[in-house]
């Protein structure tokens, strides 16, 4: 619990910094580029019309079943791949943070747990953006504004706090072993198969055990809540509380993991330079 509260303290204490620096990433990994910052939009945008051309042109996927009706699969799929984005994106970028500027943080004066942070602020700022395009986009096709929109800052919340809980681990356990971070790229384009994106678990309805393994998946919780609000369907944090209970049980856990071994080795960080 100790840890916790450390890691937590330095989040808070130093928040502008965050914000400032990751601001800063942003801007220098798109400087050399025309667009700029309009690629960190472009690229998920493009992702998703390649799986939407591939799951829906050609392997003729039926529309989605929501809250008792159909729903274009294109929409169904847009809403789960903008947070799948992030939290892949966020996941990556956070696990390589610390041992990559290990050098240049050997030379400043600032807890080493804000590094995993600033990567994956920097990514936040696309997410709230493409959010905004969905908005847009599900009114123009209407699906308006609803009551259930009131979860969407708390999904919001929930999807950044697993981010930063998972990348504790990652970013620790990649600084120690450089292999982890690879293993960890790899295992996560195949979770995206296993998140509920481009496919619905209805479809295991038939495997009643396996289907509810699924949905021990954090992931599965949020984008099953996000398509609740944008769709308007159910309060969902309400109706599944279970999960809901699950998922804050399994962040506290996971950030406890990650907070004592940040914590523990985080003084040692130079030595595996």
């Amino acid at each position: 619990m100790k840890s916790i509260l450390i890691v937590l303290r330095e989040q808070l204490n130093h928040f502008y910094l965050v914000r400032r620096l990751s601001m800063y990433d942003v801007k220098s990994k798109n400087q050399n580029n025309y667009l700029g910052t309009v690629w960190e939009i472009l690229t998920p945008l493009i992702s998703i019309l390649i799986y939407w051309f591939v799951f829906s042109t050609l392997r003729k996927r039926e529309p989605i079943e929501m809250g008792g009706e159909e729903v274009p699969f294109f929409f169904w799929l847009f809403v789960g791949f903008i947070l799948w984005t992030f939290f892949f994106q966020g996941t990556v970028q956070a696990s390589k943070s610390i041992y990559t500027r290990l050098k240049l943080l050997s030379k400043m004066n600032f807890p080493l747990s804000l590094i995993p942070n600033i990567a994956i602020f920097s990514k936040f700022y696309t997410h709230i953006i493409m959010l905004g395009i969905v908005f847009i986009v599900f009114q123009l096709a209407g699906y308006y504004i609803n009551i259930y929109y009131l979860q969407l800052p708390y999904f919001i919340f929930g999807t950044y706090a697993l981010v930063f809980s998972f990348s504790l681990i990652t970013s620790t356990l990649s600084t120690l072993v450089r292999d982890v971070h690879m293993l960890l790229s790899s295992l996560l384009r195949m979770g995206l198969y296993l998140s509920g994106v481009l496919w619905p678990l209805s479809l295991l309805s038939d495997f009643p055990l396996l289907m509810q393994l699924m949905r021990l998946n954090p992931l599965v919780y949020l984008i099953e809540g996000y398509r609740s609000v944008f769709f308007g369907t159910e309060w969902y944090l309400v109706t599944h509380w279970e999960l809901t209970l699950y998922f804050w049980s399994l962040i506290f856990v996971i950030l406890a993991i990650g907070s004592i071994l940040h914590v523990k080795f985080r003084r040692n960080f130079i030595d595996y330079l």
